[in-house]
């Protein structure tokens, strides 16, 4: 059985219990964006049972242009998801890209997480790990799932094992992401939960020439898929109208659309999970 790592009371990561949503859009685009799209993710989660943890961005440091919009800043962003915190009595994520960002992110999110691409960067991790948050790494797209092994001792051996892994894609050839669902439980096998980002693993990276393009259109079909091999947790994000959004629109799914999109994935967590727990008695 995987290990749990608990989040409140209510909020269990991990063992074979329901798995948690991590949703919210891209960027923090505005605070009315962001407090009106957790209201609606949270009555949603609420009405289907589904532990809800909300996640957007202060600054999307990696961005395909220059020119393209980044976030309102860590102090900013920070402020904003705190009143979403507060108001609404929710856990909160949002992720960082300097290893001096993980103490002050900590005064604020429930869960640090660590982008795809620097997955690696070990000073990030270390400091990240010392908070004592929970942390989520992303497996970068050039990153066996087996090489994740590593990652983890590197949190372990920096004093932390609230670890969680993401699977989000895997580069194949340029501009384009691929899923290997063989990902999900070999990562599984480290006891460690395990995480499906199901709406960067539609990206279509630098697709668009100076952004990214996506296919949200594939969402539902490998969130399924995923559900059925067995995940503790689906990162999605989700945007009120995603083709006028400011980052990652063409992967990002419809908020208005979320709650049946969510339907079938949760008979299919459940089958899933009633299975393993009959096979441990």
């Amino acid at each position: 059985m995987v290990k749990e790592i608990k989040l409140r009371d209510h909020i269990i990561f991990g063992g074979s219990h329901p798995f948690v949503l991590i949703a919210g859009p891209c960027m923090i685009e505005s605070e009315q964006l962001v407090m009106e799209t957790a209201v609606v993710i949270k009555k949603i989660t609420e009405t289907l049972n589904i532990p809800f943890v909300f996640k957007a961005s202060f600054d999307k440091a990696n961005r395909s242009s220059i020119y393209s919009e980044r976030g309102p800043g860590i102090y900013k962003g920070l402020e904003i998801l705190e009143k979403v915190k507060n108001a609404l009595n929710i856990p909160v994520t949002t992720d960082i890209h300097e290893a001096g960002q993980a103490e002050i992110v900590a005064e604020v999110v429930d869960i640090i997480q660590i982008p795809a691409f620097l997955c690696r960067q070990t000073d990030l991790l270390a400091n990240a790990a010392k908070t004592n948050r929970i942390i989520n790494i992303k497996k970068g797209q050039f990153l066996s799932p087996w090489d994740m092994k590593n990652v983890i001792v590197k949190i372990k051996e920096s004093g932390n094992d609230k670890i969680l892994l993401t699977e989000r894609g895997s580069t194949f050839g340029y501009n384009n992401l691929v899923v290997d669902m063989r990902s999900l439980p070999t990562m599984r096998g480290f006891n460690v939960p395990v995480v499906f980002d199901a709406t960067h693993s539609v990206q279509i990276p630098g697709g668009l020439g100076t952004s990214t393009d996506g296919k949200r259109e594939f969402v539902p079909y490998l969130s399924r898929a995923a559900a059925a091999i067995g995940i503790d947790a689906l990162f999605l994000e989700v945007h009120p109208n995603p083709d006028h959004a400011l980052s990652d629109g063409p992967n990002m799914i419809k908020l208005d659309e979320l709650e049946e999109y969510l339907k079938p994935i949760v008979e299919i967590d459940r089958l899933i999970k009633e299975g393993e727990k009959e096979r441990r008695v």
